[in-house]
């Protein structure tokens, strides 16, 4: 033990104690019940991975590179304090390290995909500067859609991207691309979509295809002029760029207002804590709180049809690996499925979640063949995000977001495509594939499964954080919120009770989640240090695919309000499938 000093006033000193990290009850019991003589010997270790642990798999070899790993002196076994090292080690994470092993051989609109909005913004959509440096930081993430808008420079004889009818500052069209190439197959191997939003007119469209041409050359995926009854699929497209746009509205028309909101909706932006709002429950009606706006059409998903087609720059349209459009009418329209040919449909949120409502079983038909794309309000100034299980248990593969939107909505995209390797696409549940039967988000299904969490501890935010970040007079106040992100049935937060004065934790409490949805859930970790005057402030977050989610004891790395992870702040955990 040794001793930590708090200033209190000016001539006063508060003394703590500095506990050492020590295992909990629970594993002192389990390394007793393996061990002998206190010490687990490799047969000792190797049952303790297959009955605890659950890897049903684990060879005498893998106990040995375990002991190994924790150099400790026993060639033969772990002690005590070893076992817990190996525990609470990077050795023992919570997720599987299986790299990609979805099937990536069926079509395109069978994934969920990592996709980004207005990716070019290092900031707000108002104000902020367009870089290609997020877009870099995008791509270095795993995130596989891309989107530029892109308009005539100042001089009108070449290409800008920057968010139209705003004060964001441009950057050159050229630059972005040459950045999209280098970086775009760093994390993934997988296709990169660049979405283009285009107020072109017909010289400057030719002018980008001979930018795109020239900056990709073999790795861009032109499939020609034919329609596809089906998308290729992501194994297929390996190392490729698409372009996926629309036959653009002619140049006058694009430059009018983009979003025709309701004036009451504007300066809105939302009260984002330190840490960001909570994620949007999704019981309730998703109309209530909009305005009857059905009939306003955004800039962005208009189709011109026959007239736009006559604007459009013949070598810009054969660029289009994935035609985007938008039949006129209403809802029945936009999702109607056409046998002959596939498409890419682009609706707002707001539109979503009116169609949703109405239409929902129809979403999820248009999407078992065709790709829809949800993007944020246009009131999300401050490049917020809305909850992303809207879109996905609806099968919609490009929820996009502003990744710049730091929050619990954007931690919940991070955490679902930690799935599959992190290649940016994960293979939608078969029940939103099933042509037998449509998946009703709506109706409560049966529990498939329980997860039984127990929190035992978390460490690190000593050596990670100041000693006064937290609390200036005294050491931090620490509890655990922990749940489940999914469909509205087993959406639920639930938290640990408050450890005054601790920068070691030890709750050792348990938590039981009923899974009617298991494929679609998320695992919600936050860390939070009590407060009683202010806001309580932010410890570190994660979120876990459920589905790639590890049974036994698992150490927990916890991440940044902005997605990083930190050096040494970490949970240890049980998790138990019931």
């Amino acid at each position: 033990m040794s001793k930590q000093t708090y200033r209190v006033c000016f001539c006063f000193q508060r003394r703590f104690r500095l506990a050492v990290s020590e295992a909990p009850e629970d594993i002192k019991k389990l390394f007793e019940q393996y061990s002998e003589n206190g010490i687990m010997t490799i047969d000792g270790l190797q049952r303790f991975l297959v009955e605890v642990q659950k890897e049903d798999k684990a060879t005498r070899e893998d106990a040995q590179k375990i002991i190994d790993s924790v150099k400790h002196f026993h060639r033969k076994g772990v002690n005590l304090e070893a076992f817990f090292k190996y525990l609470f080690g990077d050795i023992n994470p919570p997720l599987a390290s299986l790299g990609v092993h979805h099937d990536m051989s069926a079509p395109l609109s069978h994934y969920f995909i990592y996709t980004g909005h207005n990716s070019y913004l290092t900031g707000n959509q108002l104000s902020s500067e367009c870089s290609d440096v997020p877009i870099i930081n995008a791509l270095k993430r795993g995130v596989r859609v891309i989107e530029l808008d892109i308009w005539p420079n100042s001089t009108k004889d070449d290409v800008d991207v920057l968010h139209g009818g705003t004060l964001t500052t441009p950057v050159e069209l050229i630059k972005c691309l040459r950045s999209i190439k280098e970086y775009a197959f760093v994390a993934s191997e997988y296709p990169v979509v660049i979405t283009l939003e285009d107020h072109l007119t017909p010289k400057l469209q030719a002018k980008v295809a001979e930018m795109v041409t020239q900056t990709f050359g073999e790795i861009l995926f032109s499939p020609g002029p034919e329609c596809f009854k089906e998308f290729p699929c992501p194994e297929s497209l390996k190392r490729r760029i698409i372009i996926s746009t629309k036959p653009p509205k002619e140049y006058l028309e694009a430059k009018e207002v983009k979003d025709k909101e309701d004036d009451s909706q504007r300066g809105k932006a939302s009260d984002e804590e330190a840490w960001g709002n909570e994620v949007p429950d999704l019981k309730g009606s998703h109309v209530a709180n909009y305005k009857n706006d059905f009939d306003e059409e955004d800039e962005e998903d208009t189709d011109d049809g026959e007239k736009s087609q006559h604007s459009l720059a013949p070598e810009y349209k054969h660029l289009i690996g994935i035609l985007a459009g938008k039949p006129k009418g209403g809802f029945d329209a936009w999702l109607r499925v056409d046998p002959d040919k596939v498409t890419r449909l682009s609706m707002s949120e707001q539109k979503f979640e009116k169609a949703v409502v109405t239409h929902g079983k129809q979403i999820v038909r248009f999407t078992r063949q065709n790709v829809l794309r949800v993007y944020p309000k246009s009131t999300r100034f401050d490049s917020s995000n809305y909850n992303p299980l809207i879109g996905w248990m609806h099968g919609v593969q490009m929820v996009a977001f502003n990744m710049q939107g730091h929050g619990r909505s954007l931690w919940l995209m991070h955490g679902m495509f930690k799935a599959n390797g992190g290649c940016g696409y994960v293979k939608k549940p078969d029940f939103l594939l099933n042509s037998m039967e449509v998946f009703d988000p709506k109706i409560k299904l049966p529990v498939k499964t329980t997860l039984k969490v127990t929190v035992y501890m978390g460490e690190g935010w000593y050596y990670d954080f100041h000693h006064t970040h937290f609390d200036a007079y005294s050491p931090p106040d620490f509890y655990t919120r922990v749940g489940i992100a999914g469909v509205p049935a087993d959406s639920v937060m639930k938290k640990t009770k408050i450890l005054e004065d601790n920068w070691l934790p030890s709750w050792n409490e348990v938590f039981e989640f009923p899974l009617t949805v298991p494929e679609l859930a998320l695992l919600r970790i936050e860390v939070h240090e009590y407060d009683m005057s202010e806001k309580d402030d932010f410890g570190g977050q994660t979120c876990l695919p459920i589905s790639e989610l590890r049974s036994g004891i698992r150490a927990v790395p916890l991440y940044s309000r902005k997605g990083e992870k930190y050096n040494s702040v970490k949970l240890l955990m049980h998790f138990e499938f019931i």
